[in-house]
């Protein structure tokens, strides 16, 4: 089994430099990742301290994301469904 160094010896120049590029990158956005992460507890905590129910907030955001008529084809589809099944 060859030591570490050997296979260190493999990448070029550029090669490790790209490497390093990406590496360094991708620590940035875990740090700016996190960073978010505290944010979104600190607003969903105020929301709720200020009487809010984060659960349907967070339902909210989620619908929120979805195209406009996705969503009115799903509401449409719920209410045909609940009907349906004769619990409206």
């Amino acid at each position: 089994m060859a030591d570490d160094t050997s296979n260190i010896d493999v990448l070029n120049s550029t090669a490790k430099s790209q490497l390093l590029t990406i590496i360094e990158r991708i620590d940035r956005l875990e740090q700016d990742k996190e960073a978010v992460t505290g944010d979104l507890k600190e607003v969903y905590a105020e929301a709720k301290g200020n009487g809010f129910d984060t659960k349907i907030i967070r339902k909210v955001i989620r619908i929120r994301k979805q195209d406009r008529a996705k969503r009115q084809e799903e509401a449409a589809l719920v209410d045909l469904y609940m009907h349906a099944i004769g619990d409206y």
